[in-house]
C-alpha cells in the first residue's frame, strides 16, 4: 500500500504551472536583476565609460545615440534592472533586522518594493525624455 502513494507523486514539476506568491515573484526578480546587473551590466557600462571618455567625437557620438527615443526606450530595461533590485535589497534588509516578518506585512512589502521600482523607472523615463 505504501509503496502506491509513492507512485502518485509527479515526477516532474511544471514550475511554469505552479503559482507563486508575490514576494516569491519579487525574490526571483531580485536575483534574476541582480545577475544582470553584474554580468552584462557592467562590462557594458564599462566599454561605454570607455568610449565616453575616448576623444571629443565619441563623447559627441554617444551623445547622439542617447538622442535616439529607441535607444532611451532601451535603457529603461537596465534602469528597471537597477531600481527593482534597489528597492527589494532594501526589503530583505528590513526583513533581516525582523520588520515586516508577518505574512500580510511581507505580501505589502513585496507589492511596494516591485510598485517602487516601476515608479522610479517610469519617474526616470519621464526625466530622460
Amino acid at each position: 500500500m505504501l509503496a502506491k502513494t509513492y507512485s502518485k507523486r509527479p515526477k516532474h514539476l511544471n514550475l511554469f504551472k505552479i503559482k507563486q506568491p508575490l514576494p516569491a515573484v519579487v525574490s526571483i526578480i531580485h536575483r534574476i536583476t541582480g545577475v544582470l546587473l553584474f554580468f552584462p551590466g557592467i562590462p557594458l557600462l564599462l566599454c561605454i565609460f570607455q568610449n565616453f571618455l575616448g576623444s571629443a567625437e565619441s563623447f559627441e557620438n554617444l551623445q547622439e545615440s542617447f538622442q535616439n527615443p529607441l535607444i532611451k526606450l532601451i535603457l529603461l530595461l537596465p534602469v528597471w534592472f537597477f531600481f527593482h533590485h534597489l528597492c527589494a535589497g532594501i526589503r530583505y534588509l528590513a526583513l533581516d533586522l525582523h520588520i515586516g516578518i508577518e505574512l500580510p506585512q511581507a505580501r505589502a512589502g513585496a507589492y511596494l518594493a516591485f510598485a517602487m521600482g516601476v515608479l522610479l523607472t517610469i519617474l526616470t523615463g519621464w526625466l530622460l525624455w
